[in-house]
């Protein structure tokens, strides 16, 4: 790879894209609105994926339980979610890593790319979900649904902090993200950077070709850019 066209940072989401967690997630969410508001809180059912955790927080709140929770509220939802989450992913027999991708970030890394993580996930949820697979080691720097409910500007401040690891190498073009979902697909191209749409999650290659994406593969072992 010349250093002229060297790609220098690649962001990835998590869930459908770097691993499945099994639904852990989901029971996660369920298990914290059971304790805290002893409701039946089918996440699944209510949202789509791609969605930030503050934006499921927000959708339990008014559609199951019927009311905007406030901003103490949902604090102390997300706060119980965790508590619940190391358990679900570590009992989860769904869990697994898509096909691929750790041999992929073994060779990003060896290559001297910077990896980093754009993610719905809050800060803490993803590392606990990557854990299990021993997956954190590959990661410098993140965007994270604790920094905006929005996926835009969840994917601006991780190319953000690629700019500050790299030192502020990067140039233009030098970073893309890699995500399963279309939410994915507008959110790089609404930072302002190139999106590869994997097929591994809830979507197809043409819909995420039809999405936008500048790259739709099957799984990231199919021509992957980088």
């Amino acid at each position: 790879m010349s250093e002229e066209g060297a790609i220098r940072a690649v962001l990835f989401d998590i869930d459908g894209t770097l691993l499945v967690t099994g639904g852990a997630g989901a029971i996660a969410w369920q298990r914290a609105f059971d304790e805290l508001y002893g409701v039946e809180a089918n996440v699944a059912e209510h949202t789509d994926a791609g969605m930030t955790d503050p934006e499921i927080a927000a959708i339990v709140f008014r559609e199951v339980l019927g009311r905007e929770g406030s901003p103490q509220e949902r604090a102390k939802a997300i706060g119980c979610y965790l508590k619940h989450l190391p358990q679900a992913v570590a009992e989860s027999e769904g869990y697994r890593v898509m096909p691929g991708v750790e041999e992929l970030l073994e060779r990003q890394i060896d290559d001297g790319i910077l990896l980093g993580l754009v993610t719905g996930n809050i800060e803490a949820a993803a590392h606990i979900k990557l854990a299990r697979a021993h997956l954190n080691r590959f990661f410098s720097f993140g965007g994270y649904g604790s920094d905006s409910a929005d996926r835009t500007e969840v994917t601006e401040a991780a190319v953000r902090r690629a700019e500050l690891v790299s030192g502020g190498s990067l140039r233009d073009g030098a970073c893309f993200s890699v995500g399963d979902t279309p939410r994915d697909v507008t959110a790089g191209h609404g930072a302002g950077i190139k999106v590869v749409g994997v097929a591994t999650g809830s979507y197809s290659v043409e819909e995420l070709s039809d999405a936008g994406a500048d790259w739709a593969l099957e799984t990231v072992e199919d021509g992957f850019p980088a």
